[in-house]
């Protein structure tokens, strides 16, 4: 399982559970009772009673997508190396626990769902190591090969912060949430309903303003005519795009976290998640200007904006709030549950 340390960067950034609409299957509807505040659960106790009181948690199987073989992953091992793929090792203590709990909650939610219904194309994994269907995972060779000179202090930060919250996942209704989380969004995050077109009780709009003063957070990216009219043709079959430039893409409805819900584009209507990725842009909130030799079109935030905001629960921990909370405002109705 061999990848480059460019590679590991590029995964690195994306930063982001790819591929959920299609997990989207189970739609909640219950009405959870106050006390399942995430950040209203008992305290940890210290590490060494959790190990006397329990056995070691069943390894994971990961299918290395390059050599086709089924790994057997210690669960901290697994935890760990989801940690160093998916969040900034410069990130504070308490952001890195957060993300711990959200790898860790995936983890345990897709291996139930293969357990269910085996996927064949897994081979009897609970998931790969393929970025583009599943959460990133760097194996300590990978990581060695990530953090070069400064993987003593970050693996030692990372593997701290892993171990603080190794028992915890975040549940609702007593089944593992999808913890989806995204680098930063526009300024709020968005629903699930809105970027998926699924409901989800606890994947809803939350402040997140904290991303505004994130590191790009608004980034232009210029297409030339012909540039743009490439790219549309190629995403979207059979579309016109004859006459003025200016009316090929406009935007029709976008949501109150700033996603552009629907769009025009030539005689098409599409969604904000359709241009996304026909035009590869950082997300799917954004405004498009006209220029005398093409389009700039400028984004706000990074990723799909569901979920945890990586960037606000970095400015959250930067400010003392602890992962429970962290965890508790971006996944509201949840409980922080021990396995």
């Amino acid at each position: 399982m061999k990848k480059t340390a460019a590679a590991l960067l590029l995964m690195l950034s994306a930063a982001v559970i790819p591929a959920l609409p299609a997990i989207l299957t189970d739609r909640h509807h219950g009405d959870p009772s106050p006390s399942s505040s995430a950040a209203e659960v008992p305290s940890e106790g210290s590490r060494e009673s959790r190990a006397k009181n329990s056995d070691p948690p069943e390894p994971y199987k990961v299918l290395d997508s390059e050599s086709g073989e089924v790994l057997t992953v210690p669960v901290r091992d697994y935890v760990i190396g989801a940690v160093c793929a998916e969040m900034p090792a410069s990130f504070g203590e308490e952001a890195l626990k957060a993300q711990a709990v959200a790898a860790h909650t995936y983890a345990e939610r897709q291996r139930l769902r293969e357990r269910e219904a085996p996927s064949p194309e897994l081979k009897g994994a609970d998931f790969s190591d393929d970025t583009s269907k599943y959460q990133g995972y760097c194996t300590k060779e990978q990581i060695k090969e990530l953090f070069g000179d400064n993987f003593d202090k970050n693996y030692k930060k990372i593997a701290a912060a892993a171990d603080e919250v190794l028992p915890y996942i975040i549940t609702y209704e007593d089944t593992p949430i999808i913890a989806a989380f995204h680098s930063m969004s526009a300024g709020f995050t968005e629903s699930a309903e809105n970027a998926w077109g699924a409901p989800v009780d606890y994947l809803v709009e939350v402040d997140s303003r904290f991303d505004l003063t994130a590191p790009k957070f608004r980034e232009d990216k210029r297409f030339e005519r012909d540039e743009l009219k490439a790219a549309l043709e190629a995403a979207f079959d059979g579309i016109d795009l004859d006459g003025d430039m200016t009316e090929w893409l406009k935007i029709l409805t976008v949501s109150d976290s700033g996603t552009v819900l629907t769009a025009s584009a030539g005689d098409m209507t599409v969604t904000g998640g359709d241009l996304r990725q026909a035009l590869s842009l950082r997300s799917a909130a954004f405004d498009i200007r006209y220029e005398k030799e093409g389009a700039v079109i400028t984004t706000k935030g990074y990723g799909h904006g569901v979920g945890m905001s990586q960037y606000g629960a970095d400015a959250m921990a930067s400010e003392g709030k602890s992962w429970r909370e962290i965890i508790a405002h971006y996944y509201p109705n949840c409980t922080i549950s021990q396995l």
